[in-house]
């Protein structure tokens, strides 16, 4: 039996995707897997440390094995990391109903504006929001060459994907995008569920579903990611956020050229602690971060105190 469910693959302590190249390679991942578990995507947005998903079918554990097993490989081999990455099980809430259903989406495709990194859903390059009524929104976007992706030799991309002029896989070729514009009805309403602002109105309209089961609100779709604050999550959707200064991508690439020019041959997970210290120093001198944030895109200091 299909069934639709919204899941969250979450990391508590570091990062899943360092670098464009980490996302890009996330979302071949993840349209591998769907393809290969004949799961079909509605929706998906990647996060630094999280990733979540709406997707349909019956075979949900060799969909979520495959797309962390494929991802895990590269991330490991790529930064000379060793463990599992991210938590071990997947966050997992089912869906019924279609107001229910409407709802998820919308929180799925507005994280990047919950957590501050944009002021609107549709800035955000790594996720699906982009993919329905492109040519109502003038989303059309030149295709390219997929960048080179060290998959395992079993693995194909299927034929149908095509890539954006950014290099990113074009979104409206890895989803359903029929069924999420049937389900949206029209432009409007789609543009009116990206932004609306959450409240009790969402949670009335979900019990016209007479499913007997609770309404989804922003924290039970953030429920997979540790240390949410959904006060701060929903100042931002108010557009009172002050976007950061420098996101993760920015920082951990700030880091890895600061590694790469004083110890070659070298990632963030195989620097001794030492250095390690010396990095850090070097960029809170040179920017205004979080200890948070810094220790989430330097792990190597969780494993070099290890060792």
């Amino acid at each position: 039996m299909k069934r639709t469910y919204h899941l969250c693959w979450s990391c508590d302590n570091e990062l899943l995707f360092r670098t464009r190249e980490d996302y890009i390679h996330g979302i071949v991942c993840l349209c591998i897997a769907a393809h290969e578990a004949e799961m079909r995507l509605l929706a998906y947005c990647l996060m630094s440390n999280h990733v979540h998903i709406c997707i349909r079918g019956s075979n949900l554990k060799k969909f979520t094995k495959a797309f962390r097993y494929s991802y895990t490989r590269y991330f490991d081999s790529k930064y000379n990391r060793r463990g599992r990455l991210g938590e071990r099980n997947f966050f997992k809430l089912e869906i019924q109903g279609l107001a229910h259903l409407l709802t998820a989406i919308a929180y799925i495709l507005r994280n990047p504006l919950h957590h501050g990194i944009c002021k609107t859903p549709f800035e955000y390059e790594f996720s699906s929001v982009n993919a329905a009524f492109v040519k109502e929104l003038g989303h059309m976007a030149a295709t390219g060459k997929l960048p080179f992706c060290q998959l395992p030799s079993r693995h194909k991309l299927p034929s149908h994907v095509v890539t954006g002029y950014n290099g990113v896989p074009l979104a409206a070729s890895i989803i359903d995008v029929n069924d999420i514009e049937h389900q949206f009805s029209t432009v409007r309403t789609y543009l009116y569920f990206m932004n609306r602002l959450s409240g009790e109105s969402w949670e009335k309209e979900q019990e016209t579903d007479k499913n007997g089961l609770p309404p989804i609100r922003l924290y039970d779709i953030e429920a997979g990611v540790k240390g949410t604050d959904i006060t701060h999550m929903l100042s931002n959707e108010n557009g009172r956020n002050r976007n950061m200064k420098l996101d993760d991508i920015a920082l951990c690439e700030l880091i890895d050229a600061l590694i790469g020019k004083s110890y070659k041959g070298e990632t963030p997970y195989t620097l001794p602690e030492k250095k390690l210290n010396r990095i850090a120093e070097i960029i809170k001198e040179q920017n205004s971060i979080s200890a948070e944030q810094l220790s989430r895109c330097l792990p190597g200091l969780r494993y070099a105190k290890r060792r």
